[in-house]
């Protein structure tokens, strides 16, 4: 074996790591060995979010700072144990497509040593008995602050959704410049999904016309902040939650608690919104997953304040 990869076995899998010191993050000197540290450490509470869901991979296998591509397909050469969800086209254009299912702590170490910096999920598991993709189980907010707004911004609008909702909502960071509410759905069609999102996205706008937009236009984003509502359908995905992001620094899409978002909207500090990978495992030993009951089918979500 080449002396720039080592084999290991994580829970009784075997698996072959390598350039475990290659920096994927030069502005912090986060090494490759570091992504596989960080990943096997938060695997417990991230695997819940993943699992009976298509994942795409987002990898960047000279670091965050060359080049970039997603992949869906489960590539060719993953290991006989790596699971897949075959998810078929939509008009039937083209052949199903095999994507990885990260169920366990072997398959999610796996993909990070192949520099999946970045998990994707769409808003849809496989469910016995429910043809693929199946109907929705979560609704998203992405919450993406325009010129001249922060995630600060993105707190006062996280309130609003939150008071107009009549289900708990889980809100969490996007590891670059946003927030992301999620809340569990029920018995709905996809296009019911998309028509509430909309709406509500619309209201809010009406609302508060002075921060919020709803449309992409960039033209109107100018000191706003944009609810996306639009990735409320089978195709489009999230990047999930405990994922990395390729951002300079190491920084996650970390789940946070509503006195935080209650906090950051009045202190106007969007650095307190902001997590890195070390900070991350830190706060789940703190407070556990904040986010687990989305996972687990339960709604225990802290009310907004």
């Amino acid at each position: 074996m080449s002396p720039e990869r080592v084999q290991t076995t994580v829970d009784g899998k075997v698996l072959s790591l390598s350039n475990l010191d290659k920096v994927l993050y030069p502005k912090s000197g986060f090494t490759k060995s570091q992504v596989l540290d960080y990943y096997a450490r938060i695997a417990d509470v991230m695997l819940p979010h993943l699992r009976r869901r298509p994942v795409t991979f987002k990898r960047y296998p000279n670091g965050v700072e060359g080049m970039s591509f997603y992949e869906k397909h489960s590539p060719a050469s993953a290991p006989e144990w790596v699971r897949t969800i075959s998810v078929p086209s939509k008009d039937g254009s083209h052949e199903p497509i095999d994507y990885t299912e990260v169920h366990d702590r072997p398959t999610l170490l796996w993909a990070a040593n192949l520099a999946a910096l970045e998990f994707h999920v769409p808003l849809w598991r496989v469910t016995k008995g429910k043809a693929i993709p199946a109907p929705p189980d979560q609704m998203v907010f992405d919450l993406d602050p325009g010129p001249g707004t922060t995630i600060v911004e993105c707190c006062q609008v996280a309130q609003w959704i939150a008071a107009r909702l009549k289900t708990d909502v889980f809100a969490k960071t996007s590891g670059s410049k946003g927030l992301q509410l999620y809340t569990r759905l029920s018995r709905r069609s996809w296009e019911q999904a998309t028509e509430e999102a909309h709406d509500l996205a619309r209201a809010v706008e009406g609302d508060h016309p002075e921060l919020v937009v709803s449309v992409m236009r960039k033209e109107l984003r100018d000191k706003k902040v944009l609810i996306d509502w639009s990735q409320n359908v089978a195709p489009k995905t999230t990047v999930a939650v405990y994922s990395l992001r390729a951002r300079e620094d190491p920084t996650v899409s970390a789940p946070v608690t509503w006195a935080e978002v209650t906090k950051c909207a009045k202190s106007e500090n969007p650095l307190l919104m902001r997590f890195e990978a070390d900070a991350v495992v830190k706060r789940v030993e703190k407070f556990g997953d904040l986010m687990s009951p989305l996972a687990h089918g339960s709604t225990r979500a802290t009310p907004a304040q």
